[in-house]
């Protein structure tokens, strides 16, 4: 039976089919719009003094409001990265691709980008060996596709519904501790829970993205495919409504303390989340925005993907030179992602020896972050020049990521999609 065959014979209940090689600028518009906001967030890691990786920028007891903003703004990225996953794996479909094509990319695709995870990534943000494997947004993405290629063979409407039930119903299995399972517990902190890794009692890595709700969220992605294939002017108001409808989902579950986000967060964000508790307006603000990511509640994808979808309409006024990069980063995300990693981490290295600070803690970064964070102590710079490494990050990966995007449309080669 061929590929056109299976095509055919799929349930999947598409919309309108797409021309090969047709980007929808858009899509690309907000996939950079996240990426370079993503890149803040990482510089913020690397060059923040005493409030990198290891510490709590939402905590209103010890942040302000600009670093609180400078990282919530940030969880925009991670819903929206893997959101898009899903809806690029349907237009993929919508373009022609049957679903064996489809899932056998996928899963390629999945496991390559869980390998690089655990290699060139987890020691670039490292740099030392033995490195800690740092699993969070790729390898999220790439276990996600790899689900994702088992879904395709599926109705598009019956991969919407799984989606939605997913994030809608994950946090009914907060109450599940891992450490209580026995021999199931790492297989929990890899689907649900993240936490360390252990080999005997020695931490060897660090899951930051337990699986379960991402899977959720891709499909939800691959489900709401459909929508970006209609004209545009439909397209934009379906997305508007659905996102205005999360917001307002979202209100209500959190202004009710409803269900849908732990009463406490665990792990490097912990503080308590009981806005009603908060004297202050300004910290009530903080704690009532402050839902939990590691792993993403219900509450979380509802307020960050509702942000999203309702900023979508605007991105179709954006002109002129901010289009234009914008498109170029969001062309070549994975692209951008390894460049940026290394980059940031090499450019807090070289900041902080210039001006004669301790580098010692950047080398072996990620165990120094969570078990030798006095090595770290010393280093960093205030919060305006995070702002200034970022618009430098960002001016001297654009030229590389404008060659890299004028390269893949020059060209078809099979491997460029990997990258």
């Amino acid at each position: 039976m061929t590929d056109a065959t299976l095509t055919a014979a799929a349930p999947a209940s598409a919309a309108r089919p797409l021309a090969a090689g047709i980007r929808i600028s858009e899509i690309d518009m907000l996939r950079g719009l996240v990426i370079v906001l993503m890149a803040l967030d990482h510089v913020r890691d690397y060059f923040f003094t005493n409030g990198g990786l290891g510490s709590n920028p939402l905590d209103p007891t010890t942040t302000t409001a600009w670093l609180y903003t400078t990282r919530w703004i940030t969880h925009l990225c991670a819903p929206t990265f893997v959101f898009l996953s899903g809806v690029s794996a349907y237009l993929q479909f919508a373009k022609g691709k049957a679903p064996p094509s489809l899932s056998r990319f996928l899963l390629t695709r999945g496991l390559w980008l869980i390998f690089l995870e655990v290699t060139l990534l987890s020691f670039g943000w490292s740099f030392g060996f033995p490195y800690a494997f740092f699993m969070q947004v790729i390898w999220a993405i790439g276990w996600s596709m790899i689900a994702l290629a088992a879904l395709v063979w599926l109705p598009r409407t019956v991969v919407l519904g799984i989606g939605i039930a997913i994030i809608s119903g994950h946090n009914l299995l907060d109450p599940i501790n891992a450490q209580e399972l026995g021999s199931l517990q790492l297989l929990w902190t890899f689907l649900h829970d993240g936490g360390p890794v252990f080999v005997g009692e020695q931490p060897i890595g660090l899951i930051a993205y337990p699986l379960l709700p991402w899977i959720g969220i891709i499909a939800f992605g691959y489900g709401m495919g459909a929508v970006f294939t209609e004209e545009p002017a439909k397209r934009d108001r379906t997305i508007l409504f659905t996102g205005l409808a999360m917001l307002a989902l979202f209100l209500v579950l959190r202004g009710f303390s409803l269900y849908g986000d732990p009463t406490f967060a665990t792990g490097p964000e912990a503080v308590a989340r009981d806005w009603r508790e908060q004297t202050a307006l300004g910290a009530m603000i903080m704690v009532f925005l402050d839902v939990q990511k590691y792993p993403p509640s219900l509450q979380f994808t509802l307020v960050t993907l509702g942000i999203v979808f309702t900023i979508w309409p605007l991105l179709t006024r954006i002109k002129g030179p901010v289009r234009s990069v914008l498109n170029t980063f969001g062309a070549v995300p994975f692209f951008f992602y390894v460049l940026h990693i290394y980059l940031v981490h090499t450019l807090a290295i070289v900041a902080n020896a210039a001006v004669g600070k301790p580098i010692e803690g950047y080398f072996d970064y990620m165990i120094n972050v969570f078990l030798a964070p006095e090595k770290l102590q010393g280093a960093g710079f205030t919060l305006p020049w995070i702002y200034v490494a970022w618009i430098v990050v960002l001016a001297l990966l654009y030229p590389l990521c404008r060659y890299w995007q004028q390269l893949k449309a020059r060209r078809r080669d099979w491997w460029l999609s990997y990258l």
